[in-house]
């Protein structure tokens, strides 16, 4: 009963968190904005204007979410110590490990649902275009590139994230030059944008007949979706497009049109392609979205004021601009330099385990202790 004391006790002082959580997140004003929201929905001839009928749909889904999310976190909460005083009143300890697992269970949503509360960024709730560049290295940078492709996916997929790929170059012998994916679901860029940067490996290469130790390196560049109503000027003269016969892993109608589109927008140097949809007008669709992502994406990190204020842009994957390195030999290590949070599990981060380095880029984010790639020291 001593440890069931001792749960209660650590519950019942994460009250005033949860409150101080439901202010955070804004839960009784959501539950307003949805109730006019639905409202609107009832209104004659809502749905004449399709296009604005799903943006307000979205939007009621996302605010559900958040606010079931939460009263569903302030239930387990309660009925976990109604269920503690059930057992404790009748000296009753069968019920001690489902107790043990909801306490922690609650303890785990509590910190997963304060995590959102830093997602305070305007594109946070949107979702991710994630495009990965090998660097110099030849075969074992394209493996590297293919294997961080694996990371991301296993990572969606253990939060619930939809990926749609968009491109995909293959490598010469092995993995891949450069693919392009979106990852969807709620928050999908306010999470990913901490993996924009340069990933080192460092490990035995096994396209090396010597064995010997290589050093790889792969760039990530994560954009968020924009809606269509962001205004983002891309004059037609700037761009410059190509069409070609798709390749690589995209689905049965590969290689049957040249319905591949590559955008290069002149003034910056900005490279686009896409060519898993059905048609060059979808691929055309999608890489002017990743295109227009990307100028915001610059537009905002360079704090100008206009997309034409940007005058070229180079990617540098190489030595001393890494954010994150992954050492597989002579021992294991997972460490991102701009917070210090390491690892020594790295088969779990391949695997998607990523929440660590998330969350410590979030909260040094929010605290305004991020070092940038340059200044921060790797060991």
């Amino acid at each position: 009963m001593i440890l069931l004391d001792n749960i209660r006790n650590e519950l019942v002082n994460a009250r005033p968190e949860v409150q101080e959580l439901s202010e955070a997140l804004q839960i009784e004003r959501s539950k307003a904005d949805l109730a006019d929201l639905k409202r609107q929905m009832e209104y004659d001839g809502f749905w004449d204007d399709h296009e604005k009928a799903q943006k307000v749909t979205q939007k009621c889904n996302t605010l559900e979410r958040k606010i079931e999310n939460f009263e569903r976190l302030q239930a387990l909460l309660e009925d976990t110590l109604d269920l503690i005083d059930l057992s404790i009143e009748e000296g009753d300890d069968s019920s001690d490990e489902e107790i043990l697992a909801d306490a922690e269970k609650f303890k785990e949503q509590l910190a997963a649902e304060k995590l959102k509360t830093l997602l305070t960024g305007e594109y946070d709730s949107s979702n991710a275009i994630i495009t990965l560049h090998a660097g110099a290295g030849g075969t074992e940078a394209q493996d590297w590139s293919q294997m961080l492709y694996r990371m991301y996916n296993k990572y969606a997929e253990s939060h619930g994230f939809k990926v749609d790929l968009l491109d995909w170059l293959d490598g010469d012998e092995a993995g891949i030059k450069s693919a392009s994916f979106m990852v969807q679901g709620e928050n999908a860029y306010g999470f990913l944008k901490s993996e924009a940067g340069v990933h080192r490996l460092v490990r035995v290469s096994p396209f090396d007949a010597s064995g010997r130790r290589h050093t790889s390196f792969a760039a990530v560049e994560v954009m968020p979706e924009l809606s269509d109503d962001v205004e983002v000027e891309i004059r037609p003269e700037d761009i410059e497009m190509q069409v070609y016969r798709s390749s690589g892993a995209g689905g049965q109608h590969i290689n049957k049109t040249s319905s591949a589109v590559r955008l290069t927008h002149i003034p910056t140097g900005i490279v686009v392609s896409c060519q898993t949809q059905r048609s060059q007008f979808q691929n055309k669709d999608y890489c002017m979205k990743m295109l227009r992502a990307k100028l915001v994406e610059i537009k905002e990190r360079e704090h100008l004021e206009k997309i034409s204020d940007i005058k070229g842009v180079q990617l540098k994957i190489e030595w001393g601009s890494q954010i994150r390195s992954y050492v597989f030999m002579p021992y294991t290590l997972v460490k991102d330099v701009r917070t210090g949070c390491e690892t020594g599990n790295v088969q779990a981060v391949m695997d998607g385990d990523l929440d660590a380095f998330i969350n410590a880029y979030l909260k040094a984010l929010s605290h305004g202790t991020l070092k940038s790639a340059s200044a921060a020291t790797d060991d």
